[in-house]
């Protein structure tokens, strides 16, 4: 019988689910951001500041931000001096972000478009490897963590920003309804198009929950393996070290 991974909440074959999974993000690119600050309030700028303060990006830096595809997170840290290769499986999202580097006047950014589970970067390139909400679009997340222990330098540090499952007793529960009955409503009226967000809400639901992706990431290699939770695990901040 042939491997199934998940794709929302069905079960396809690996090679059906980067195509589909290609597909969304394709068509979501252009309202990408805008769909961000409606389903989220405008809040996901408030957790990518806070994650970005947690790598703490530094001057001379090198820095790959896998899944980076419109910017956000390598514009954050850009600001702060590193030097940011942005990748991204998905083209389109690549172009989106390019062409709001050129409107902010950012040249500095490289810009790639890469698997994370086979990325062409050498071992021990990078001082720091960030993943925000990408993560779980990935077809093999344990292929995709090996990697970014591979090109991280010894010392190196992995971050990632990731939808879970809140755990704050009454808010799951809100948070479910508007998620799975609002969102594609959203996606319908902002970006015309409801399957692809209803896939991403269903993607949320399929990841694993924090203490078992935070396994995942120590069985990778990383040390020192963090979770810290916000709003009570609707998100995490994950981290680990390569030493």
């Amino acid at each position: 019988m042939s491997e199934q991974v998940s794709f929302g909440y069905e079960d396809v074959t690996p090679e059906e689910k980067a195509q589909r999974v290609g597909a969304v993000f394709s068509s979501v690119a252009k309202k990408y951001d805008v769909m961000n600050d409606a389903m989220s309030v405008g809040m996901h700028r408030l957790w990518k500041d806070k994650f970005v303060r947690r790598v703490k990006p530094q001057p001379g830096e090198q820095i790959l931000d896998m899944a980076g595809g419109t910017g956000d997170i390598a514009f954050r840290m850009a600001a702060r001096g590193a030097t940011i290769t942005v990748s991204d499986i998905n083209q389109d999202m690549l172009d989106v972000g390019i062409d709001r580097a050129m409107d902010k006047g950012l040249d500095s950014l490289v810009w790639s478009c890469q698997n994370a589970e086979e990325l062409s970067f050498p071992s021990r390139f990078f001082d720091a490897y960030t993943i925000a909400f990408g993560i779980r679009n990935v077809t093999h997340i344990d292929q995709a963590l090996a990697e970014a222990y591979r090109v991280l330098k010894h010392g190196g540090r992995f971050f990632c920003l990731e939808f879970s499952t809140t755990e704050w007793p009454g808010f799951k529960e809100v948070y479910d309804f508007y998620s799975h009955q609002l969102v594609p409503r959203i996606g319908q009226a902002i970006a015309g198009d409801a399957d692809s967000y209803r896939y991403l809400i269903e993607s949320i639901r399929r990841f694993p929950p924090m203490s078992e992706f935070e396994g995942m990431i120590r069985a990778a290699g990383f040390t020192r393996t963090r979770v810290e939770p916000i709003l009570g695990g609707l998100v995490a901040i994950h981290s680990g070290w390569k030493v």
